[in-house]
């Protein structure tokens, strides 16, 4: 008999399976391949965002029951850290890129140096945070992290983070010519990201926030009129990222050593 799929390669079908059936529907009605009425493909598109969410409970609780479950779900109370925790998940991201494109300002571009949502969008933009960390980095991270290490989980898990929002980046008309800059962007951002769970022992909560901070100055609203914004806010999470994690294994290297 074959052997199963692992967890996380069962995860990640699910998830695609999910987010993809929801969505795909909506691009190819634009495209005008499907019939029906856009409002209700619109409604399903939204659904699919909590497929990482959906797989990770189905998963959890197939595994463990209700006690699989309660293990996923209790690290988004894990609120008892450093205050600068905080800082650094929701202000300093998106402070660099502020400052970033306000230096690329004074060498001479022309453009705002922030891009914030509107009010009603914080709300939403942490339902999406919630519905995505409790399966990137509640369920997928610890399992790739015991196969490959954290360094290679982390930039495993932003090509596949990447490659799960495609149907979104299609809907919303972003171009899709700018793969290695968005690699960059979410590779980058998973190591950051990857870097704060870990410092917070494991907190769902701050790799939530620190998500809510992406988007609340985010990049891609310049897009398709100015690439430059996602370019410089690619740099800062990458930077952020491989900075950040190699100093974090350096510092449990020096750890261990002791």
């Amino acid at each position: 008999m074959p052997a199963l799929p692992s967890a996380t390669t069962r995860f990640f079908v699910l998830t695609f399976a999910i987010t993809w059936g929801l969505q795909l529907p909506g691009v190819f009605a634009q495209r005008g391949l499907l019939p029906g009425p856009m409002p209700v493909y619109l409604a399903l598109a939204g659904l699919g965002i909590f497929g990482p969410m959906v797989a990770a409970t189905v998963l959890a609780f197939h595994d463990a029951g209700g006690a699989g479950a309660r293990q996923l779900y209790t690290p988004l109370l894990r609120w008892r850290v450093h205050p600068g925790w905080y800082v650094v998940a929701v202000v300093v991201p998106g402070l660099l890129f502020t400052l970033l494109l306000t230096g690329l300002n004074l060498a001479g571009r022309a453009g705002p140096t922030s891009y914030f949502p509107a009010s009603g969008a914080i709300a939403f933009a942490l339902v999406i945070s919630v519905a995505e960390e409790v399966g990137w980095r509640g369920y997928a991270l610890p399992r790739l992290e015991q196969r490959f290490g954290a360094f290679a989980a982390s930039t495993l898990l932003g090509v596949i983070w990447y490659l799960w929002h495609l149907p979104m980046f299609v809907g919303q008309g972003r171009p899709l010519d700018l793969v290695l800059v968005k690699l960059l962007y979410f590779t980058g951002a998973s190591l950051m990201f990857n870097w704060i769970y870990k410092g917070t022992n494991g907190s769902l909560l701050l790799a939530v926030l620190t998500h809510v901070g992406g988007h609340l100055n985010n990049s891609f609203r310049a897009l398709p009129d100015e690439v430059a914004p996602l370019v410089a806010q690619s740099i800062i999470y990458a930077g952020l990222g491989l900075c950040l994690m190699r100093r974090s294994l350096e510092v449990r290297q020096f750890a261990r050593a002791r």
